[in-house]
């Protein structure tokens, strides 16, 4: 495979086959993005184009979204409700980005797809299903990394600092771009494999095996050196396009599982041992303990969340009951309260994207505010287990 560099964004790739691939590597909320893509595509002319995009992120840009299919309850009763928050924080960072300059996030991307349609051009959606790309990048992270990836995007929301235009532009240089990539790597290599290595190599392969002579795909800047490389691993057929192994959702950590047990024969059985040598007056005591430090924790962030009176309630009842079960947490339970409680509107799912940049919103949307106290309940009661083992051991002393 040849390689040439047309400009700072673009590359042209000669295959072995004569297939001609120019690759446009866009900073995803820049004007000048927009602009250089259509440029380019008036001027290569091509028959076909490839775009960084799955189906389902197309179709909800094309077509009028359903806000009422959507159920807080089942994502929260599916135990998605963590990695929902991450994926709004991301899409409100992005659009906070696009605001500042003036285009929304994908516009380059989606003024590549609207060109094909308009020209009759063959159109590729090369990108991994986002839902696929979050499910992994979560089930492969252990707890500590699930934590500071939500910081990491809720503290980016929240972040007043503004970007110049010029600064963004910056981030199209490719040594920019991947010292970036790099410090993330250190920090978090696992949400890094799967959110740019993997989607590197699905998107090359589906670029690569593209039907036509002469395409153009547009993708985000930061992909650009490992599409390259994986394309021109491709290209000497040192590696197949089959994406099977990486499209895959693994299944649930049995460790967690394992620990999750773990956890309530512990104190099961520190609460029987309780019983059993030091009678019944003792036992009971120890009891009462653990069912106050959970309820009062989880009753603590549940007030501390504005929740309703009604969900404050019955999460402190039911918060000693779900710590003794791996499958049912306090925290989908109170969230599915606060849901049924105060149903979401129509317009609490159109806002998510601005709300939740907003303190004000987390509390006044329905939808981040359910799941704000399915977190902030989830958290405090595993502090409560946490710091009943040494009270409940001490008391058996």
């Amino acid at each position: 495979m040849t390689v040439e560099r047309i400009s700072d964004t673009m590359q042209r790739l000669i295959c072995a086959d004569g297939k001609e691939i120019t690759l446009i590597g866009t900073a995803h909320v820049s004007q000048d993005s927009v602009d250089e893509v259509a440029r380019a595509i008036d001027e290569i002319g091509p028959d076909r184009i490839c775009v960084e995009l799955d189906e389902g992120r197309y179709r909800s840009r094309t077509e009028k979204q359903n806000w009422e299919n959507l159920n807080i309850k089942t994502i929260l009763k599916e135990n998605k409700g963590f990695l929902m928050l991450a994926n709004m924080a991301l899409s409100s960072y992005q659009k906070k980005l696009g605001e500042q300059m003036g285009v929304s996030p994908g516009d380059e991307i989606m003024r590549a797809a609207t060109l094909a349609t308009e020209r009759n051009i063959p159109l590729s959606l090369c990108d991994r299903e986002i839902q696929v790309t979050f499910k992994r990048a979560w089930r492969l992270s252990n707890g500590w990394n699930k934590i500071k990836l939500i910081s990491s995007l809720l503290s980016a929301v929240f972040s007043d600092e503004k970007i110049s235009n010029e600064e963004l532009e910056k981030l199209k240089e490719t040594n920019v771009l991947q010292s970036m990539l790099d410090e993330m790597a250190k920090e978090l290599p696992t949400i890094k494999r799967v959110l740019i290595d993997e989607r590197d190599q699905f998107l090359a392969s589906k670029i690569y095996a593209a039907q036509g002579e002469r395409i153009v795909a547009v993708v985000g800047a930061g992909h650009a050196p490992g599409l390259v490389a994986h394309m021109e691993r491709l290209d000497r057929q040192e590696v197949s396009t089959d994406t099977e192994k990486i499209t895959t959702v693994p299944p649930p950590s049995q460790v967690g599982k394992i620990l999750s047990w773990a956890v309530v024969i512990a104190i099961i059985g520190i609460i029987a041992a309780g019983f059993i040598r030091s009678g019944w007056n003792q036992g009971l005591e120890m009891f009462l303990y653990w069912f106050l430090l959970n309820s009062s924790l989880t009753g603590l962030a549940a007030i501390l969340s504005l929740a309703h009176p009604v969900t404050i309630i019955l999460s402190m009842l039911a918060a000693p009951v779900t710590a003794l079960s791996p499958t049912l947490g306090v925290g989908m339970v109170a969230g599915m309260l606060e849901a049924s409680m105060r149903k979401p509107r129509v317009k609490d799912f159109e806002q998510v994207s601005e709300d939740i940049s907003r303190f004000k919103g987390w509390f006044s949307n329905r939808i981040i505010h359910a799941l704000m106290i399915f977190m902030t309940t989830s958290i405090f009661a595993s502090i409560g287990t946490f710091i009943a083992f040494p009270l409940l051991i001490s008391k058996l002393g």
